[in-house]
């Protein structure tokens, strides 16, 4: 049978990860959302509770996938709280991907922003020489770090931890030591999602050196098929557009890095 991709497809949680203690990856089979293209995101539904848009986890089992979910809002609480057994629904996938370069590569995540960017490192090639940041606040919140170490085996790579309170890695943001690489080696392209300001600070270290930077950006959504018009940022939609935006366009919008809308389409600062 066909998948309608525009309705929840329920699949049952095989497997939960605790990452930190207050993140967990939610893993479950699905042929569909295994293969999605990094950057790519579904719409997830808790029964009873909402739904939420979420960048789709890579797991390095065929045929499965997952959701790395950080406990906040009653939603993604809720979301988090979902045990072994329990089911969710799942649509999509929607929205574009990055822009694959081969070469050096420099990618920069922080928090969960980290989930499609750990799927990119699935699809770069062996020769590729990728450097990653890892950004977060304190060492018991730092996840995924094994993971990219995992994937980039057969590369020549690193893996670089910051914590702004100097607990774990290097002490700082992800930002300072980015800006110290680029005028220390030449890369090809630099890949980056996470907080807001965090990624205006990448795209604009990047395009000041003249490198490619694509973003993945995470704004209010509700439909995730481009018809409510929540995630809209200038004369885009985050959902039908992107979320994969490049260095050019995000510099030339006002409200990147600095406003976003809430539930109700308020705009407000970052």
């Amino acid at each position: 049978m066909q998948r309608d991709f525009d309705k929840p497809t329920m699949v049952k949680i095989e497997k939960v990860i605790e990452e930190t203690p207050t993140v967990r990856t939610l893993v479950f089979s699905d042929d569909v959302l295994s293969a999605v293209l990094p950057g790519q995101f579904a719409m997830v539904w808790i029964p009873g509770v909402n739904e939420l848009p979420m960048s789709v986890m890579v797991y390095l089992e065929k045929g499965r996938a997952a959701f790395t979910i950080r406990k906040r809002g009653v939603a993604s609480t809720s979301l988090y709280e979902v045990k072994v057994g329990e089911y969710i629904g799942v649509r999509g996938p929607y929205g574009n991907s990055f822009a694959i370069r081969q070469g050096n590569l420099l990618l920069v995540g922080g928090g969960t922003g980290l989930v499609p960017l750990m799927r990119l490192l699935t699809f770069l090639k062996k020769n590729d020489n990728v450097t990653v940041l890892i950004g977060s606040n304190t060492k018991k919140e730092v996840f995924f770090e094994k993971m990219a170490n995992q994937i980039l085996a057969n590369n020549k790579h690193q893996v670089i931890v910051t914590t702004e309170d100097g607990s774990y890695g290097t002490a700082g943001v992800v930002t300072d030591v980015m800006e110290k690489l680029i005028f220390e080696k030449k890369f090809d392209a630099v890949y980056t999602c996470g907080p807001e300001k965090m990624m205006y600070k990448v795209v604009q270290l990047a395009s000041s050196k003249k490198i490619f930077v694509q973003a993945s950006l995470e704004r209010m959504m509700k439909c995730g098929i481009g018809i409510c018009g929540s995630c809209c940022i200038k004369e885009e939609l985050v959902c039908h557009d992107g979320t994969v935006f490049d260095g050019k366009y995000l510099l030339s919008n006002k409200e990147f890095g600095y406003t976003h809308r809430n539930k109700s389409g308020i705009i407000e600062n970052y």
